[in-house]
């Protein structure tokens, strides 16, 4: 019933651009909602793209929550400060929106969602504007409405998209952190923010996030925002622009949605000759956390697979060659070689210093860096991706280790639900078939009761037992749960530096994976 769920998401995601968009009466007309959790799987949120249509929204959420998922996130339009052809159709009483005394800059944000009174201060200056059978939006941004010199933001929205994704995730008990409006990027430099517009960027995210307090201030799924520029997790240098984008936002929020959390997602590059040590993170991790103005922080790491900028392997895989799907980003050539390290060895250095008020999460990027011929993935926007494995995200999860407090993963729609064929399953379907298998997170000496041995820890380990290579002993063992992470310990003293661990659940399931015990 499950998989015929997903495929449904799937068909309609693909088709999506068809629908028209609709409103909430339409919520009457889906399918009636099935709350149930039929695969607990290890990760528990995703990105997921809002829809105008209420009842693919529907199906979507379900489905993620199907799998565990109790957390989605938003990327926050792009806050434009460029013409945008969209806009065209923009007018108000036969004369285009732009047309108002005294405008200084006009900015642009295409969005799926709808505004409230919140957004709209300023009589006769800002307006819902229905033109051409569309949804725009006028806002002036100045110190008073009376001000004769402002900015003007047009906005653009096929639907209310978040606002369907806020009432299913309450539904469903889950929790959403819609995107920040995203900063302008610098002319000929993307990767940076042009500060000349900051100002009005802040001015319009006070306005939207006063909206968002007033529509979903009530609503339990409302857990706060997330940070949509992205940065590198390492050391920044004084005057760091992103920093800097990051500090002015932030404090933002902190006055406008109390209490609220900030969810970042800097990522890491282990590339040699492009990337940056493991060394580096801690200090860009306190650099992040000290942005935050106040608020609750979830620093959400990118492990770096997807991409390809960062490989999973074991500790005594050093001088193996890297992964295959990841020849086209480094070459043909050892982990070493390629690589200053592994995910395992990011994240690690992260945990040794979380700052106060910071969650450290971890971002397992659900994709391959290139597709293969007969594999779906994303082919627009580029660059293009491929389809990975569930084998290959339990390895992410293996290596995010015991030290994060959570597990998410960009992105749902296409990499989770995307499908060769219609008759090949989707990685979401073969989360769903395979979801009682083992997970291995980690390995530690421990006495329990006076008896030295190891500590395992990981998900779906009840029950069956434990076995140790290259020595073969096979021991039973025994099972404690905290949560969805649990432990099972066994009364087993290694030989050497590090062991093969394979762990046989109660179900039968298997998986085996390589530790340094410590």
């Amino acid at each position: 019933m499950h998989r015929i769920i997903l495929w449904l998401v799937v068909a309609v995601a693909f088709a999506v651009s068809l629908v028209v968009p609709g409103d909430s009466s339409r919520q009457e007309e889906c399918q009636s909602r099935d709350t149930r959790v039929v695969a607990p799987y290890a990760v528990t949120g995703y990105w997921v793209i809002p829809r105008a249509d209420p009842c693919v929204t529907r199906r979507m959420v379900e489905a993620t929550h199907a799998i565990g998922g109790d957390t989605l996130i938003t990327f926050g339009p792009r806050f434009s400060a460029r013409e945008d052809p969209a806009f065209a159709d923009c007018l108000v009483d036969g004369r285009p929106c732009a047309e108002v005394p005294g405008v200084r800059h006009v900015y642009t944000y295409v969005t799926s969602e709808e505004f409230g009174k919140a957004l709209l201060r300023c009589p006769g200056l800002d307006r819902r504007i229905e033109s051409r059978g569309r949804i725009f939006y006028r806002v002036s941004l100045a110190g008073s409405c009376a001000d004769p010199v402002r900015d003007l933001v047009l906005i653009s929205t096929d639907g209310d998209g978040l606002g369907n994704l806020m009432t299913e995730a309450a539904a469903y008990g889950m929790t959403v952190f819609p995107g920040l409006p995203a900063a302008p990027q610098q002319e000929g430099k993307p990767w940076e923010p042009d500060s000349a517009h900051i100002p009005a960027l802040n001015a319009f995210t006070a306005r939207v996030l006063a909206d968002y307090r007033e529509r979903f201030g009530r609503s339990a799924a409302f857990g706060g925002v997330y940070q949509s520029f992205e940065l590198a997790m390492r050391g920044r240098g004084p005057k760091d622009p992103i920093i800097e984008l990051y500090a002015a936002q932030h404090a933002v929020v902190a006055a406008a949605l109390p209490g609220k959390k900030i969810v970042v997602s800097p990522y890491i590059d282990a590339r040699r000759g492009r990337g940056f040590p493991p060394g580096q993170v801690e200090k860009g991790l306190a650099d992040i956390a000290a942005t935050r103005a106040g608020a609750p922080m979830a620093v959400a790491v990118q492990d770096g697979r997807g991409t390809g900028k960062v490989p999973v392997y074991g500790v005594h895989e050093g001088e193996a060659l890297v992964a295959p799907r990841l020849v086209p980003v480094v070459g043909e050539v050892s982990n070493v070689r390629a690589y200053y390290g592994s995910t395992r060895d990011y994240i690690e250095a992260a945990a040794r210093r979380v700052p106060s008020g910071v969650e450290l999460w971890v971002n397992v990027e659900g994709f391959e860096p290139t597709p293969v011929e007969g594999e779906c993935g994303r082919v627009d926007p580029l660059p293009l991706r491929g389809r990975t494995t569930k084998s290959r995200i339990d390895a992410q999860v293996m290596a995010a280790g015991t030290h994060v407090g959570k597990i998410i993963s960009y992105g749902w729609d296409p990499f989770f639900t995307c499908q060769a064929r219609y008759d090949t399953p989707s990685l979401a379907d073969d989360i769903v078939n395979g979801w009682r298998q083992p997970i291995i997170v980690g390995a530690t000496r421990k006495e329990m009761n006076g008896r030295p041995g190891i500590l395992v820890e990981g998900y779906n380990l009840r029950g069956g037992t434990l076995r140790f290579d290259p020595e073969g002993v096979v021991v039973r063992q025994e099972w404690y749960g905290r949560g969805r992470l649990e432990s099972a310990w066994a009364p087993y003293v290694p030989t050497g530096p590090w062991t093969s661990i394979t762990a046989t659940n109660e179900t039968g399931h298997t998986s085996t994976t390589g530790y340094a015990i410590r």
